[in-house]
């Protein structure tokens, strides 16, 4: 499968058409932004570790019973999925506080959250991705009832996996965000599933494994990442 015109330029992906219009190529870029965008610049193989770090995430779920848009991974920095009319709400899951949440509750950092968190944000960077609830959802038409209820359920089973596969490979999954999309009448898990998207933290140090050493300029940004994909893919 090869890729063709350019669909869509994204800070981490560009999505590229094939020959199949139901299929797309993802292109993982290494290129880094934080801060909606404020904060730019380039985190070496990058893209080469969230594609497989996806990769790996994608087979697993597909293989626990969850439906995703992944079909392949064709190399080091592309990957073959179903094209998706995305869903603009992205849906976010807490287990332990960190980021936004302490801002706008005052909770302190590592406050383990029994039961997990659950909330939607519109995908809208010109609005930052304001925080909205299922009221706001139905009344715009973002999706339906019917969809937003499974994007509770799937995400709330999503989070029970990656949280016990994370954990057997020595990293708490702290919070994460997941996108989905339609694809011939079904719902499908899309985007990716990486450190740009997922807080990871050392299950025994606590240390940050994620973007938030770029955001926050923590240092050994590449040797994290790094690190995340050997514990992930079982290199190294």
């Amino acid at each position: 499968m090869k890729r063709q015109e350019q669909l869509y330029e994204g800070k981490a992906k560009i999505i590229y058409a094939t020959e199949d219009p139901d299929l797309v190529i993802q292109y993982f870029k290494d290129d880094a932004t934080a801060f909606d965008g404020i904060k730019k610049g380039t985190i070496v193989d990058k893209g080469v570790i969230n594609n497989h770090v996806s990769t790996k995430i994608f087979q697993y779920l597909e293989e626990k019973g969850v439906a995703t848009h992944y079909v392949e991974r064709l190399n080091d920095r592309e990957m073959l999925v179903k094209s998706l009319e995305i869903i603009p709400v992205e849906v976010v899951f807490r287990n332990v506080a960190a980021g936004s949440l302490c801002k706008r509750l005052g909770i302190e950092e590592a406050k383990l959250l029994d039961p997990p968190i659950q909330e939607f944000f519109l995908k809208d960077d010109p609005l930052h991705d304001p925080m909205i609830n299922e009221s706001h959802i139905k009344t715009f038409e973002w999706a339906t009832e019917k969809e937003v209820a499974f994007l509770k359920t799937s995400g709330s089973k999503v989070n029970q996996l990656l949280t016990e596969f994370f954990k057997e490979r020595g990293i708490r999954l702290v919070d994460f965000k997941l996108e989905y999309g339609r694809h011939k009448g079904e719902v499908l898990l899309g985007d990716e599933i990486s450190p740009d998207g997922c807080r990871l933290w050392d299950w025994e140090t606590g240390e940050k494994m994620d973007k938030d050493r770029f955001r926050f300029n923590l240092g050994s940004v590449e040797e994290k990442y790094q690190e995340v994909y050997n514990l992930v893919c079982g290199e190294g």
